[in-house]
Order: structure tokens, then sequence, then C-alpha cells
């Protein structure tokens, strides 16, 4: 299977399945010398681990970081970061029936077009389990990215139809900070009470919720991507795409765009101290594929979990006929909460990697 690594000079691979004995990452590219710990490491697993609240899945798992390499008295040696993850709680027994009907809203029949085989126990390689070595990965990033003054941040702006009131221009540790009070990570308390109460009422009824996401980095500064086929903004949108629930990526004012007059959206450029700045940032931070100094803003659409209790109709491929599965298992009701860190993971490793393709663009 193709397509596991990710990123030019900051690259990532990750490995492992829902239901294998353990997942993980391994980076490459980071520059040696960066202080970093298996806490680090830990603090962002923690934020995305399962089991955590009523509305989330209740598998129990520890996800302890083990950093194998890379790493001399707290420090990186420049070579090969392998980070692995042990998988403790999974209940293989509950997909046996799924063995040969392919649940709906997955990946199960688009993994058998495309290799013939499939692991059924919990989706295998496309379930949400592997984005524990992304998170892990992202969180060698982010110290990376500490070490310029930037910083990445994201919460929850929509889940099953409530939204947050975001006040224009809110200090973004301030959002994050909030975010990080409720199970939902919204950061807009009225709101997030809401979305809880609603995920409480189609989590009995067997359903699920999709939602929205906004990711905000700040303090990235001007020069950042390429500017033809590597673009930040491409690649930023390649690498959110890249989250198995994610169907839409918005930067800046995104679709909004579509329906502004160029007097709109154009960003203003004024005079500062020693450079021009942007009065706005309709951009979202990014112009001709490079960053302009402001911060980047970003928005993911998110599905509803596709594995639900109710009823569905499918085919059993092991007699072709028409058949109702129910899912059984544990699953979120709804993925935005959880995906935050994965999404900020993912946002961390492309400017990481455009970081340091920066350092060698010129003399």
């Amino acid at each position: 299977m193709a397509g596991n690594s990710f990123g030019t000079l900051f690259r990532v691979t990750t490995w492992g399945e829902s239901h294998g004995r353990a997942v993980g990452a391994i980076v490459d590219g980071c520059p040696a010398g960066l202080a970093l710990s298996e806490v680090e490491v830990q603090r962002e697993l923690d934020r995305r681990r399962p089991g955590q609240s009523t509305i989330s899945t209740q598998r129990k798992e520890e996800d302890r970081a083990e950093i194998l390499s890379g790493l001399f008295e707290g420090k990186t040696t420049g070579t090969p970061i392998s980070i692995l993850v042990w998988n403790r709680d999974a209940q293989s027994s509950a997909y046996d029936l799924l063995r040969d009907r392919p649940r709906p809203g997955h990946a199960d029949l688009t993994y058998i077009s495309r290799y013939g085989i499939r692991d059924h126990r919990g989706g295998g390689r496309s379930s949400g389990r592997e984005t524990v070595g992304r998170v892990a990965a992202g969180a060698v990033a982010k110290r990376l990215l500490a070490e310029s003054g930037i910083e990445v941040a994201g919460y929850v702006t929509e889940l099953g139809g409530v939204r947050a009131t975001i006040p224009e221009g809110a200090d973004v540790y301030r959002l994050r900070e909030e975010a990080e009070k409720n199970p939902v990570r919204c950061p807009d308390q009225r709101a997030a009470a809401e979305m809880i109460a609603k995920l409480e009422e189609v989590r009995k009824g067997g359903d699920s919720l999709g939602g929205v996401a906004e990711i905000v980095a700040s303090g990235v500064p001007a020069g950042l991507g390429e500017p033809v086929f590597d673009k930040l903004d491409g690649d930023l949108a390649s690498a959110l795409m890249g989250i198995g629930a994610v169907k839409a990526v918005e930067i800046g004012t995104g679709m909004e765009a579509a329906r502004m007059r160029g007097s709109e959206s154009n960003d203003p450029i004024l005079p500062g101290s020693g450079r021009p700045y942007f009065e706005t940032n309709n951009a979202g931070g990014i112009l001709g594929g490079i960053s302009t100094g402001s911060p980047i803003i970003i928005r993911i659409a998110v599905k509803p979990t596709p594995s639900i209790s109710r009823p569905q109709r499918t085919v059993d491929l092991s007699t072709g006929e028409a058949v109702e599965i129910e899912i059984k298992g544990r699953h979120d009701p709804a993925i935005p909460p959880r995906i935050v860190p994965v999404a900020e993971a993912m946002v961390a490793l492309v400017l990481a990697d455009h970081l340091l393709r920066r350092r060698v663009a010129r003399v």
C-alpha cells in the first residue's frame, strides 16, 4: 500500500491498523538539537485519546507513547524518530459479522475494490485509530515550530447545525483555552451546551452528527510555500483532506469569496515598521501559495460518524444478496471534537516541512 508517507524535508510515515498490535509513526528529517521528550508527545496524544467522556467512543486506550529512536539526552539527533503506541483494548469480535458485509459510509468496499482484501476489524488501516501516528508526529512538528514562534490551535465551531459565536479578532490562545473546557472542544460555552445535548439525543437514537472545526496558525512568517505545484494552501488542503472524515476545506473566506466583489475580498496593504502588512485577512494568511505573515485560518467540514447502530442496507459479498446490518462496537457519535488535535497535527506537519524548505530557498 502506497501513500503512507507525507512531506518533503520533514517527512512522516504512519503505520499500523486499528486492531493490530500497535500503531505509530516515523519522523525523518527533523533537525538535530531540538529539545524533545515523550511528555510533549504524550500531551498531544492525550487530547485525542478515546474514552474521555460520554460523547466519545468508550474504547479504553492509554495511548502511551514510546520514542524508540532519534533522541539522545533529551535532544533530537537528526536520525529517524520512531514513535510506538500499543493497542491495548481492541475488541475484534464485535466486527465478526461484518467480514463480508461492507459498512455504508466506510472505506470497506473501496478497499476491496482497490486491494481485493481488507482487515475488517475496526476498518484496519482506514480506521481513525491510524491518526495516533499523525498526532504523535505532529507533536514533534509543533515543537519545531515553537522554536520559530509558530503555534497551531483548533476548536469546533459547528456541530449538528449548532453554530458557535466566535468574536471577530478573538485571541486564538483564549479560544483554545475555552475550547478545552468542554468535551466538544467549542470555545462558545453556550453553544457547547447545546451541542452536548444534541449529541446525547442522537446517540440514544443510534445516530451521529457532523460538524466544522477551525484551525489557526499564528506567528507564521511571510514567505512559506512554493508558488506553483507545492503551494502552501494546496499542501494544507491535501493534508487535511487526507484525514478520513474530512469532506471539505476552506481557507480564509473560503466559499464566501465566491459571493464577494474584488473590492470586498482584497486585503488592503498598509505600511508598517519593518515591512508592510495586511489590514484584513480575507486571504486566510496565504496569497499565491505563499504565507503573508497574517494568521493562517482554515476550516474543515467533518462528516457524521458512519458507524451507527441504526439498521443500514448493504450487500453480503459472500452471497451477493441484499442484507441489513446494525453496527456494534464502540464509536464516537461525532468526530469533530476528537479530530481537532489530528487537524492541528496535519497543519503543523505541513508548516514544519515548509519552514525547513524556506531555509534553503535563498542564500
